[in-house]
Formats: structure tokens, sequence, C-alpha cells
């Protein structure tokens, strides 16, 4: 089991937000402030300019989800982060993108992320907690399966070649 952890800005409403939720099955941590994000964390950022690969599990103490409004990708404390990784081309299952590449909700990239790194039963765990978990997996099975038997990025943005 790989901890998971959100820094959340209360943004988004409490009641649609999947990382409150998971909090309240305590499945993960929330936390108000940027500065207590673990630095060995890997964290979720879609600016990063490296893609999450099977080959970051060796390193991979916790996961971290940016639960926050885009504006919180502007600030210089990212750059204090060496485990930035982006996620590769999947498609949304929740209800408010559903269909859009690339806009997941955090208990989705958080899923997509324990899925590469070789964590898929407690992926499934975090996304049976919500009503469109099964069907993320179910529209991203073929994705999910190359980008977790890639051995690195490069394997994994290979992979992703065949999607785009």
């Amino acid at each position: 089991m790989i901890p998971l952890i959100a820094y959340r800005d209360n943004t988004c409403a409490p009641r649609k937000c999947t990382v409150k939720r998971l909090e309240r099955f305590g499945m993960i941590r929330i936390v108000p402030s940027f500065k207590q994000v673990p630095r060995g964390t890997l964290l979720l950022d879609p600016t990063a300019g490296v893609v999450i690969s099977p080959a970051d599990r060796r390193w991979v103490r916790s996961i971290t989800a940016l639960d926050c409004s885009w504006e919180v990708l502007e600030r210089e404390e990212m750059a204090r982060f060496r485990g930035r990784r982006a996620l590769p081309f999947l498609v949304a299952a929740n209800p408010v993108n559903f269909g859009k590449p690339f806009v997941l909700s955090s208990v989705e990239a958080l899923a997509a992320a324990l899925i590469i790194l070789g964590e898929k039963g407690q992926a499934e765990e975090i996304l049976a907690k919500v009503p469109f978990g099964i069907r993320f997996l179910e529209v991203n099975a073929e994705p999910l399966a190359d980008y977790a038997a890639a051995g690195d990025s490069a394997g994994v943005l290979a992979a992703q070649a065949e999607y785009l």
C-alpha cells in the first residue's frame, strides 16, 4: 500500500470532491498547506516534464494529488519536488468531464498512478468509493495495462503514442 496525500485548497464543491470522499473512508490524508506535502512524494503534476512509469515504484514513498485550482501550478514551490510526474493519455469517466482526455478527477488520477506503479488492488479499492470508478477502469483498461507493462517513461510515452 502506498500512502495517498492530497493538497486541497477548498476550491471545489465538498459534496462532489473525490478527495473528501476518500478522506471519509480513511484512504487519504488531506493537507491544507502546500508546505505540508512531503518532499519525497510522487507529485501528480500535469505540467511535469516526466511521465510516470513503473520504474518510479522503487523510490515512491507516497503519491500526492493536487486537488486545487490550476493557479497553484504556477507556484515556485512546485520546483522543490524532484518527483513531479505527469500522467499519460487517459480518458475521464467522472460525470463532470466524462470522455475528456487528460481531465481526470483526483481519484481517477491517483488510481491511474497506482495501477502504473503496480498497485492495481489499491487502485480498485479507491475507485470502488465513487460511482464512476469501475467505468474509469473499463474505459482505460487497455492503455493502463500498456502503461503498467512499460519499463520506463520512454516505454510509457511509446505506448501513449498508440492512443493519440
